[in-house]
């Protein structure tokens, strides 16, 4: 099969490239492993799809290179994609923070791509293995077990090592490599923390237990909710600090943002003497974590010393904790690390020393927040390599 552009991935970003090359009538197909496309679009955001956010912008992506990502994310924006979505007559709203959701199923956004995908001429082969890549200086032919496919352009979107149940592979970064690019080493990101014995003690008991909580860690700071687990910390803001974490780091949690609980203490403890420590604490916390907290206290807050009140402040508001590790691949939302921006062109995704190799998606070292900003990318660094290949 001889074409202009292959793409190898049909999830976000290898569908939204296809469509964009489509359109300037470039004859595209797209090979996928798995036996259908956007398996990963249909599982997001509960099966509704949190299919941007209204406020990406670049200083809300992690890489190795803080400013690669703004030329995709500036030429096509996160009001374009909600442009496209509106024309197909899909019903949304915001959940929180600027997320966007489907009002029906992440289905609708997989329909429209691969509606889009139709209507530029996109051919889709599923359930073909890629098996080997070579480069002649001009054109690509890739091998598959179902024949061999040669084109000049070579866009790879097949993201990262996040959740392998689903088929997720490290293939991009071997093809990056095939090719003498440089690739950061991934990580888990959007991810579970687990901890250790000594703060297991407290999260354990707690398990399905949440609050509201602010998470820091450096200049990073994350307020949304914090989920015990039988094995650590979950919610959206352990898995937004995940992303900056580093095995030895501290982060540090407060347990009750809009509580200076010292001064809370102390106004109880003069206030209501004969109360015991875990009542009190329940006004502020959720019981089940109030009595966690205040442990087998049996004297009311009265009777109760200040340093040991102080020190039970400080564990609230300032609740340091070094993890043990995270959930891993198996549990994380998505890869942080990949092929390294410095290899790449950041107008047309394309390998500075390889002319028609592009690497888009999560495949790359960009990484997003929590809240649509990944799937923002993925449509983004697409549209870039799509005007390109």
């Amino acid at each position: 099969m001889e074409v202009d552009v292959i793409v190898i991935g049909a999830g976000a970003a290898g569908l939204f490239c296809a469509m964009t090359a489509g359109r300037r009538r470039r004859r595209v197909v797209v090979i996928e492993h798995g036996d259908q496309p956007g398996a990963k679009i249909l599982i997001s955001g509960g099966g509704r799809c949190n299919f941007t956010n209204l406020d990406a912008k670049p200083e809300r992506f992690l890489s190795d290179n803080p400013h690669f990502c703004k030329s995709a994310l500036s030429r096509y924006t996160q009001h374009d994609f909600i442009d496209l979505v509106n024309r197909h007559g899909i019903a949304f709203h915001e959940k929180t923070l600027g997320q966007l959701f489907c009002d029906g199923s992440a289905r609708q956004i997989l329909a429209m791509l691969l509606a889009e995908c139709d209507a530029a001429g996109v051919g889709l082969e599923l359930g073909r293995a890629v098996t080997a890549i070579a480069h002649d200086g001009s054109r690509f032919r890739v091998t598959t077990d179902k024949g061999d496919i040669a084109a000049e352009s070579l866009v790879v979107a097949t993201g990262g090592p996040s959740i392998p149940k689903m088929g997720a592979t490290g293939f991009a970064y071997d093809v990056a490599r095939q090719f003498g690019l440089r690739v950061i080493p991934p990580r888990p990101a959007l991810v579970p923390l687990t901890l250790g014995a000594e703060d297991l003690a407290l999260a354990a008991p707690l398990s399905g237990v949440s609050v509201e909580a602010v998470a820091r860690l450096g200049k990073a700071s994350f307020r949304e909710n914090l989920l015990f687990t039988h094995r650590g910390l979950s919610g959206p803001a352990v898995l937004q600090i995940s992303s900056y974490w580093r095995e030895g780091q501290a982060i540090s949690f407060d347990l009750a943002p809009d509580t200076d609980i010292a001064a809370f203490l102390k106004a109880r403890k003069a206030g209501r003497p004969r109360a015991e420590v875990k009542t009190i604490l329940a006004e502020a916390l959720p019981a089940r974590f109030a009595q966690a907290l205040a442990g087998d206290q049996p004297r009311p807050i009265g009777e109760t010393g200040d340093k040991a009140l102080a020190g039970l402040a400080a564990r609230i508001n300032g609740w340091r904790v070094i993890p043990a590790g995270t959930e891993g691949f198996a549990k994380a939302e998505v890869t942080a690390g990949g092929v390294d921006t410095r290899d790449l062109s950041s107008r047309t995704m394309a390998a500075n020393a390889v002319p028609g190799l592009h690497f888009i998606g999560e495949a790359v070292d960009v990484t997003g927040w929590l809240g649509g900003y990944n799937f923002q990318w993925a449509w983004s660094s697409g549209h870039a390599a799509g005007e390109a290949a």
